[in-house]
């Protein structure tokens, strides 16, 4: 159990605990299904960790150069890299950090494929397929919604995979169910059914929130030994990047101020949500605060407001369970995946801290901002 009075505040920090339960579910499907379950950078990527992560998994999916260069630096491996374009001046480079590379449309895979060749090591290149199916209701996270840019449809690919390509690659799921991927893989056997009898592998992209309570692990184990049964030529590869870190952290943060403006009341606190927590502005979603509710008590409700000078940079309301005043701590629950990766220092707000609580019960300290880290971005 985190002692959120000792860690520093702003910061994120990750129970070790906890993340290695998770890791432990996500081997444990691995090995049942017989499938090979790789991590996605873009969702975390807090490399001091890496050492326990590859206790368990030892390969990652990139999505940019940036992730890919960090994988092999800290992960020690090559990585399957999927992006939507690649830039050229960018693209051999990408190569060295990659055993795998799947291209967004043809005509991408046609720009690049000589290049494949001149690779110091054998590269598996993939195309991404669009199977024009997704149970994803927001659409800034449906990558399958009406006129997507993301992925080759089966009309556009036609029966045949381009020469030199021989992987599939799709990505429907966002926070998913084994159900919703059995729904797609519907889709992608009923659209796609002579590809699937020419790849050698198929990357069922990320979404697969394995590791949430309710999530039905024996169902997803299943329905992957069936597929596998069904495509005995196919390796498949699953790539979550939340599952990972879902629910292993929190981000600590104090209340700075209270203000009051026509009966509504907003504790001020030392970070940010456009800054620090986009997603909640983004999705939109409303994250937990330990010790508060979604109803209650009228006279300890709050919206909470962030650090930055974006007139919409709050959220709420919760109720607490008495006043809030300076120096009040407020926790937020599950912060670490798509959160950390996606924090910006707009503004120039103290960026939050970086830190482990370990399974020991101690508080490791992994990486403090300063001035100059706003600074280094600018000039």
């Amino acid at each position: 159990m985190i002692d959120y009075n000792i860690v520093p505040s702003p910061c994120f920090v990750i129970d070790e605990a906890r993340l290695r339960n998770n890791l432990s579910i996500i081997k444990n499907v691995q090995e049942r299904a017989g499938v090979k379950i790789i991590m996605a950078l873009k969702a975390f990527a807090m490399f001091p960790v890496f050492p326990i992560i590859k206790e368990y998994i030892g390969v990652t999916t990139a999505s940019s150069l940036g992730e890919a260069v960090l994988a092999k630096k800290h992960m020690g491996t090559l990585s399957h890299t999927y992006a939507p374009v690649y830039d050229p001046s960018e693209f051999g480079k990408i190569m060295e950090c990659s055993s795998h590379i799947t291209f967004n449309s043809i005509s991408h895979y046609e720009f690049h494929k000589d290049e494949l060749k001149k690779a110091s090591h054998r590269i598996s290149a993939g195309i991404r397929i669009n199977p024009e199916f997704s149970e994803v209701e927001t659409d800034l996270y449906n990558p399958c919604a009406k006129g997507s840019r993301l992925g080759v449809t089966a009309a556009q690919m036609g029966d045949k995979l381009p020469d030199g390509i021989e992987g599939i690659h799709f990505h429907t799921l966002c926070e998913s169910s084994s159900y919703d991927l059995e729904k797609t893989l519907a889709a992608v056997e009923d659209k796609f059914a002579p590809l699937l009898d020419q790849a050698k592998w198929i990357n069922m992209g990320g979404g697969h929130l394995m590791t949430r309570k309710d999530y039905d692990t024996e169902h997803l184990i299943s329905i992957l030994k069936a597929f596998k049964s069904r495509h005995k030529n196919l390796e498949v590869i699953l790539e979550p990047g939340a599952a990972f870190v879902w629910q292993t952290g929190e981000l600590v943060t104090t209340v700075l101020d209270v203000v009051s403006n026509n009966g509504v009341k907003t504790a001020m606190i030392n970070a940010s949500f456009a800054c620090h927590m986009p997603d909640c502005l983004e999705m939109p979603y409303k994250p937990a605060i330990i010790g508060a509710a979604d109803n209650g008590n009228d006279e300890y409700k709050y919206r909470i407001g962030g650090n930055s000078c974006l007139s919409g940079d709050y959220y709420g309301d919760w109720y607490f369970q008495k006043p809030l005043k300076t120096g009040d701590r407020i926790v937020f629950l599950d912060m670490i995946h798509y959160t950390m990766v996606k924090t910006t220092m707009f503004n120039g707000v103290s960026h939050p801290s970086f830190g482990i609580w370990t399974k020991e019960g101690n508080f490791k300290l992994i990486k403090q901002f300063t001035p100059s880290d706003y600074e280094s971005r600018m000039g």
